[in-house]
């Protein structure tokens, strides 16, 4: 499958960044991550450190477990918005070090850091709602993403069954979707580049460890059935909550899906204004919210700038909004998280009913 192009204007990009890089001359502060985001990365992995230690460790009642176990899955979550994903795109230390250090958490996690710079910084940030090149909005046959994806009779009845697909992300990514990758050696129709040897090996010692710490350890320690019991709730959690943020960015009512031309491949608008179209924000205004899933609600903001970390969102977003104004560029923000949910399931509705 040919690769879709962008149109070649870049008026909307060029004057974003001269604002952009104005503002941080202006503020003299660095587009990277500051004290406090390294403070709160250091936070969320001491709780999940201590949660899990307590769990597997000092095995804590019934109640308290679940209740730890439910707990540990936020925390994973949160450490994937707020250390991963920042580390990963270079944003969250002016340090290539930490930044890497920070990325690499997601392969304690259980994925691999090979596989999500592929799909998610190359793939995802370019394509953005491109049927047949954005991995992130193929959930087919299961459920029916964009109008081009085929529709079948089950899909009716997405808006209901979608919260019980979404907690099984976090198992079906760590177990299934990264060998699925690794061996066909494509996401979805585009090929992966050739890994080298120490990518291999980066992505068979992370799988090892991440067996080693959330199976066979915890299962020695407390048991198969209090491990399966705990295991399976807190990866319901964690794949609910990271799918939910990534869908209210991309799959609600006023996102578009663009679709290129059928011959030349082309796209109407500028790469810049693709990112604007096709992404939404969601209570920006809440600081609890945005501290929480690490500036992913404000998703337009990352999207165009995605080196910049998450901490300047809520101030370079007045001057995207500003921009998109003056271009006339429909800038999507719900006000509210439960607004931004309930278009999400107003879209999948639609997806499952319409031709």
């Amino acid at each position: 499958m040919a690769l879709p192009k962008f149109a070649a204007t870049r008026s909307f990009h060029t004057e974003l960044k001269t604002r952009i890089n104005h503002y941080f001359e202006e503020s003299g502060q660095r587009m990277t991550g500051d004290t406090s985001l390294i403070f709160k990365g250091v936070l969320l992995v001491s709780v999940m450190a201590a949660l899990y230690v307590h769990l597997v460790f000092f095995t804590p009642a019934w109640g308290w477990a679940l209740l730890e176990c439910a707990l540990l899955g936020c925390v994973i979550a949160a450490i994937g918005f707020n250390v991963m994903h920042d580390g990963a795109h270079g944003s969250f230390s002016r340090f290539a070090w930490v930044n890497k250090l920070a990325a690499y958490t997601l392969g304690v996690l259980g994925g691999s850091p090979y596989m999500w710079n592929s799909k998610h910084n190359l793939i995802h940030h370019t394509y953005t709602n491109i049927e047949g090149h954005d991995d992130d909005i193929n959930i087919q046959p299961w459920m029916r993403m964009t109008p081009d994806q085929p529709k079948h009779a089950l899909h009716r009845y997405q808006h209901f069954y979608f919260w019980a697909l979404y907690c099984m992300l976090y198992t079906s990514w760590i177990f299934a979707m990264d060998y699925q990758k690794y061996f066909s050696r494509q996401i979805g129709a585009i090929g992966l580049k050739p890994m080298n040897t120490g990518e291999h090996v980066s992505f068979w010692g992370f799988k090892a460890l991440n067996l080693l710490l959330y199976v066979a350890l915890p299962i020695y320690m407390v048991g198969f059935w209090p491990w399966f019991a705990g295991f399976m709730l807190s990866t319901a959690v964690a794949g609910l909550v990271l799918s939910m943020v990534f869908q209210l960015a991309h799959t609600v009512e006023d996102a578009a899906f663009p679709v290129p031309h059928a011959i030349t491949h082309k796209l109407e608008d500028e790469w810049a204004i693709h990112q604007v179209r096709t992404t939404a924000n969601f209570a920006t205004d809440n600081k609890v919210v945005s501290w929480l899933v690490g500036g992913l609600n404000f998703q337009i903001e990352h999207h165009l700038f995605p080196k910049i970390s998450h901490v300047h969102y809520p101030a370079i977003s007045k001057i995207v909004q500003q921009v998109c104004a003056e271009f006339d560029i429909t800038y999507n923000n719900y006000a509210r998280t439960r607004t931004a949910m309930l278009s999400h399931v107003m879209y999948l509705r639609q997806m499952g009913r319409a031709a």
